[in-house]
């Protein structure tokens, strides 16, 4: 199970530390909690303790804001809310669907396509999304201390053919920015790297994690740096996401999108539709859109391979080509990802 305890690395405390960090110090994580939050019935109360014992619950105020009370349907409720339908065992969906732990050279490192690594720069996430397919990650035995990096970092040096570094997590963006900074740091004294991408989360669920700390190492880096949102409904993005894009625009910051198909969420046309539209009006390009990873606990959010095909036909028919995120799989071993 993820480990959410907030870690402040630079020895400050919750009431001390910026905004964005008391904001993840009082996310909601007691179902029951959300449940009233969010007016729902108590006939909701006995599944959600069963999924938040599998996997705890994780919402911050400024998402739980976007979410309509009284309707469990919500579709960002959706994505947060345990359901006791985690905890059904269901052929096919298993703890490790993309067999990372057979690809780790080095802690906190992630080595599965030619040209790009995987470093876990955070063990720990701003909200917990019940189809995440890292739910079951061992993460803490990826969570290196700056000496410990070390291993990591050497390998990205004997390999010359790595152009790109990719933090992700849990979140990145969960770090303290010293660590983030002191990391990139170390990056950039890898003449062959080019670029750093970072898939994060916080900027949509806790818009004030773009800060001016944030801001200072993101526009400083030699390396061209990408951000991708995961973003998998349009009323994820309110004004406060906006700005917080604008602000990570300015700064150099190239953002693209990526969602997940999710039953129940965004699996119609219309849903994709919005979703784009607004991606584009924030600045932000859609990039891909992923079938759902066979994790455990997540096959309530299964949509067929057919069915992502006919939307994807669909909304084609919809939208300009470069508002058209592309259909992919992820598949244990396949040197990138499968489009569909």
């Amino acid at each position: 199970m993820q480990d959410n305890t907030l870690i402040i690395h630079d020895g400050a405390s919750a009431a001390e530390s910026p905004g964005w960090k008391r904001q993840l110090s009082r996310a909601v994580r007691d179902p029951a909690e959300l449940c009233r939050r969010l007016e729902l019935d108590e006939s909701w109360l006995p599944g959600a303790r069963g999924g938040h014992a599998l996997f705890e619950t994780c919402v911050p105020e400024a998402f739980l804001t976007r979410m309509e009370p009284g309707n469990p349907a919500d579709p960002l409720l959706r994505q947060v809310l345990p359901l006791g339908e985690e905890t059904r065992e269901v052929s096919g969906f298993i703890d490790d669907p993309l067999e990372e732990a057979e690809q780790r050279p080095a802690r906190g490192l992630i080595h599965k396509y030619h040209g790009r690594v995987l470093l876990i720069a955070s063990p720990t996430c701003a909200v917990n999304c019940r189809y995440c397919f890292r739910r079951h990650f061992p993460y803490a035995d990826n969570a290196p201390s700056r000496a410990q990096w070390q291993e990591a970092l050497d390998y990205l040096r004997q390999d010359d053919s790595i152009r790109e570094a990719i933090f992700s997590g849990g979140d990145p963006l969960a770090a303290n920015d010293k660590q983030l900074a002191w990391l990139v740091g170390e990056l950039e004294g890898i003449s062959h790297l080019k670029r750093l991408r970072i898939h994060t989360r916080l900027p949509v669920v806790i818009p004030d994690r773009v800060d001016d700390a944030l801001l200072a190492w993101l526009s400083a880096t030699r390396l061209q740096t990408v951000m991708v949102l995961h973003i998998n409904h349009a009323n994820e993005i309110d004004q406060a996401v906006v700005d917080a894009c604008a602000r990570l625009q300015r700064a150099g910051v190239t953002l693209l999108n990526q969602s997940v198909l999710l039953r129940g969420v965004n699996d119609s046309v219309a849903a994709l539709e919005a979703l784009s539209e607004r991606l584009f009006e924030a600045r932000i390009l859609p990039y891909y859109l992923h079938v759902l990873d066979p994790v455990a606990g997540a096959a309530h959010f299964d949509a067929s391979d057919d069915e992502a095909r006919k939307l994807v036909a669909e909304l084609r028919e919809r939208l300009p080509g470069f508002l058209m995120p592309r259909l992919v799989r992820e598949i244990p071993g396949e040197p990138s990802k499968t489009p569909l």
